[in-house]
């Protein structure tokens, strides 16, 4: 049965990975056609074409290996300085070039000249780009919204789930009390398992981290703690102590190994599963984008660690980089917890909204071959031209990306290289879930 539930929240997640890709893809094939622009290929996939079929000008399929996807706009690049498109080079560099301006001209046909992507003016070039991205960005946004306010996440409550006996610095890693550690301030005050503390110094909490910060905020001090017992309410009064507790970032996080000097009650708060509503998913959203960004920033610091998960058996990091076949994997796993098959389908959800978040920061990215690089390249076009026309120059005409290609071809070889680095952690070290 593991193996079946495994085999199913693989299934579960390359479906999810699948609708994403072509989700991705038909922003651009639609805004290209809304333009104008003649499309020949819509295609979900690489490698060989397992089913296609054309409709009208455009041959959609799918293909074997399902690790992106991509459509074929005729005219991505204008024509050389010569105004030709197939000239040759004995430079590598320039063969390049010329062999990416070919091939954008390859499908031209009769009429197809004033039909290229090329010619279309900037703002609509920005808008064919960025439409596969933000196609991504509102997947991710429906799932999160999905998963946050129609099944809840798990999370602290401001339920007690167990009360400490005595002050242990967290700093000691140790849960053993001694006779000379001091009682704690829950348990001084009569705070009991199963009570739900409902306001703090008369401030009403209803959320974790609010009351975390509240606790934390008032080392020292003798505060009245109201909790709901038995249908009740109870008002106890504690004594905050001054503690060594675990830091938070900013986004409310423990910080593994860092500690800071705050206020300390003195018990677990349980766990479960609150719906959240508008406001408070939009924060965690807002969190959760700030987190991923940080996460893309610090991946080439994250290499080394990485190589040593895949090639020396260190330890896997909770936070490495994963790819699509570990992300297949965890997505198995999650399917054989032993949590409810709703919380299973949420966390499948989560999943497949967080990767269609990172798909699309990572392609907002100002590089060749990504989408954001021939954002930057309209963009810049426009300035060009705007700063002409204010200046009463020549317009300088088209930006000619391809001139830019022998940089895609670098980024495109450390993106695949990273790939295959993540691809074998994932195979031999996978990062694993509990």
């Amino acid at each position: 049965m593991t193996s079946l539930m495994m085999i199913l929240g693989i299934v579960v997640f390359v479906i999810g990975l699948l609708v994403s890709i072509a989700w991705h893809e038909l922003g651009h094939l639609s805004t290209a056609k809304l333009f104008g622009i003649r499309v020949p290929q819509y295609m979900v996939g690489f490698g060989p074409t397992i089913w296609s079929r054309k409709k009208g000008e455009t041959e959609y399929g799918i293909k074997a290996i399902p690790f992106g996807g991509y459509i074929r706009m005729i005219g991505m690049f204008p024509p050389g300085d010569d105004g030709r498109i197939t000239a040759r080079s004995t430079s590598p560099w320039r063969g390049m070039i010329e062999d990416a301006r070919s091939a954008a001209f390859e499908e031209l046909g009769p009429g197809d000249e004033k039909r290229l992507f090329y010619t279309r003016a900037p703002w609509k070039r920005v808008i064919v780009m960025f439409a596969g991205p933000f196609m991504n960005l509102i997947m991710a946004v429906a799932l999160f919204l999905t998963v946050l306010m129609g099944f809840g996440i798990s999370q602290q409550t401001t339920t007690v789930s167990s009360v400490s006996q005595c002050v242990i610095a967290q700093s000691e890693n140790r849960d053993n009390c001694t006779k000379s550690d001091p009682l704690s301030p829950a348990a001084a005050a009569g705070l009991k398992a199963g009570d739900k503390i409902v306001s703090f110094d008369g401030v009403k909490t209803d959320d974790w981290n609010r009351l975390s910060d509240l606790i934390r905020a008032h080392p020292g001090e003798q505060v009245p703690v109201v909790v709901e017992r038995g249908g009740q309410d109870v008002t106890l009064h504690a004594k905050i102590a001054t503690n060594q507790v675990a830091k938070k970032d900013s986004h409310g996080q423990i910080v593994q190994g860092q500690y800071v000097t705050a206020g300390f009650l003195g018990f677990s708060a349980a766990t479960g599963v609150v719906r959240q509503d508008l406001g408070q998913s939009v924060t965690w959203m807002g969190d959760r984008v700030g987190e991923a960004v940080d996460s893309i920033a610090s991946l080439p610091g994250k290499i080394p660690a990485l190589w040593d998960a895949a090639f020396d058996g260190a330890p896997r990091q909770p936070d490495s980089p994963m790819g699509v076949v570990g992300a297949a994997r965890v997505g198995g796993e999650i399917f054989t917890l032993h949590i409810p098959p709703t919380q299973q389908l949420a966390m499948a959800l989560m999943l497949v909204a967080g990767f269609n978040l990172s798909l699309f920061l990572f392609n907002m990215l100002p590089l060749l071959p990504l989408d954001g690089g021939h954002i930057a390249g309209a963009l810049w076009e426009s300035l060009r031209r705007h700063l002409a026309r204010v200046l009463r120059r020549p317009d300088p005409g088209p930006f000619d990306v391809a001139k830019l290609m022998p940089v895609a071809y670098v980024v495109a070889s450390v993106f695949i290289c990273f790939t295959i680095l993540v691809l074998i952690a994932d195979v031999v070290n996978p990062v694993k879930i509990s």
